[in-house]
């Protein structure tokens, strides 16, 4: 899957999630990316990293799921 935050593509594999609470499965309605690089190398600032948490909620919730240990 290719992400991209206006027009520039998102490293995948530098993508991190915070806010992943047990109390809120299914739904971590909690969680956002906290961390992502461009395929350049640049980090992301706080309003890239929340805009991008905005355009994929569903990637977002995915690895949310990820993170749980059952």
């Amino acid at each position: 899957m290719r992400i991209y935050l206006d027009n520039t593509e998102i490293l995948e594999s530098t993508l991190e999630v915070e806010g992943v609470y047990r109390d809120d499965y299914p739904k971590f309605c909690d969680a956002f990316f906290s961390y992502a690089e461009t395929t350049s190398g640049r980090m992301l600032d706080n309003d890239e990293l929340d805009q991008l948490t905005n355009d994929y909620p569903e990637l977002v919730n995915s690895m949310a799921h990820e993170t749980l240990i059952y």
